[in-house]
């Protein structure tokens, strides 16, 4: 099979205006393969990334940065002062994505609205990514992860039976509205038309919540917490073993709870036959499971499970990824000019992306953009 000799979006143009995780995520998706990505920063700080959570021991800077803004050209410039923004808009005329992450109304104050924008450049696909969307009572509102996984029902069905509601332990608010954002672009671009694309924070993830909407719409039922459970699907969750590993499990099939009654020794047993009997029966179930694995190793519970094709995998931490053969064979963890990063989020087999250098120091590319712009 022939190979490209350069990368599926090398003649795509980026902007990227936006701050912290879910603007930056959406362009370094069209960066890793192969965009040409010029991220945009402000003179008195740059963005908040740079600073937030942890360093790199080796040099002090940002490790979020060094993932989330790779691949991409970065120049620092103030949009209030008239060459910077002359430079700016030279740079949109050009252009083929603007990706921002303003407060709605922002960009148009700054004299850089969708009309004056799609003036400059009618092609233009400008994705802007706010907590609420440019539309709606709470439009205005800040617009924060932690505020989406409280409005979207995520925390409401997240966390122990009557215990407290909980929030996700990583931005899965901010990453995958990056995806959500980076699709919507492309299909935006494929139109061939220039126009907004109108991501949120809450809509992107409201919509991984399953058929939960239509189950309430349908029934006015809702689903409760269930620690590591599912309502539907019995037994599913987390279990410890006897050496204090834990293993993963989900019976999220007939065939496949047949084989774990099987294993548990109960195959045949009336409470368990159907998905409801076993729902009825939710806490004998679950209990015979926890014996089950507390009274075996890890490595015994993983091999009898896997022998018997039941859906099963160890609870693994980042240490347990970082040693994974299967882990190291796809490089999902790549070395980026010493760095350890994920990898590319999906592998093509004719136009794959590549991984070119680490988020760079403040304005790195700034003399060489705006000598030559789009032309290094």
């Amino acid at each position: 099979m022939t190979q490209p000799t350069a990368l599926p979006l090398a003649d795509l143009r980026v902007i990227d205006l936006s701050t912290v995780i879910a603007g930056p995520n959406c362009a370094r998706y069209l960066g890793d393969f192969g965009a040409d990505v010029i991220k945009v920063e402000r003179p008195d700080g740059g963005d908040s990334l740079r600073n937030m959570a942890w360093r790199d021991p080796r040099d002090g800077e940002g490790i979020w940065w060094k993932l989330v803004n790779r691949n991409k050209r970065i120049i620092a410039l103030d949009l209030k002062i008239a060459d910077d923004l002359a430079l700016l808009k030279q740079l949109i005329e050009s252009a083929d994505v603007l990706v921002e992450n303003f407060r709605p109304g922002t960009l148009e104050r700054l004299g850089l609205g969708p009309d004056v924008l799609l003036t400059l450049n009618p092609r233009l696909v400008i994705t802007r990514i706010t907590g609420f969307g440019q539309t709606g009572p709470y439009r205005n509102r800040p617009g924060f992860a932690t505020i989406a996984e409280s409005m979207s029902g995520l925390a409401a069905i997240s966390g122990e039976p009557g215990g407290q509601p909980l929030l996700p332990a990583i931005a899965l608010t901010d990453e995958l509205t990056g995806v959500v954002a980076a699709f919507a672009t492309m299909v935006a671009l494929h139109s061939g038309v220039g126009q907004v694309v109108d991501v949120s924070l809450i809509e992107s993830l409201f919509q991984i919540m399953s058929p939960l909407v239509t189950l309430f719409g349908l029934t006015g039922e809702q689903q409760g917490r269930l620690g590591a459970g599912l309502p539907y699907t019995v037994p599913r969750g987390t279990y410890q073993c006897s050496d204090g590993k834990w293993v993963g499990l989900s019976a999220s099939s007939d065939s496949v709870a047949a084989r774990v009654l099987r294993l548990l020794g109960v195959e045949g047993d009336p409470r368990f036959v159907t998905f409801a009997d076993r729902m009825a029966n939710r806490e004998a179930l679950e209990t015979l499971m926890r014996e089950f694995c507390h009274s075996r190793t890890q490595a015994d519970v993983l091999q009898v499970f896997t022998e018997a094709e039941a859906a099963i995998g160890p609870v693994m931490d980042m240490a347990d990824i970082a040693a994974d053969p299967h882990f190291m064979f796809r490089q999902a963890i790549v070395d980026l000019e010493g760095t350890p990063m994920q990898g590319l989020v999906a592998k093509l087999s004719t136009t794959p992306g590549a991984l070119r250098w680490q988020g760079r120091t403040k304005d790195a590319d700034g003399a060489e953009i705006r000598e030559k712009g789009w032309n290094p």
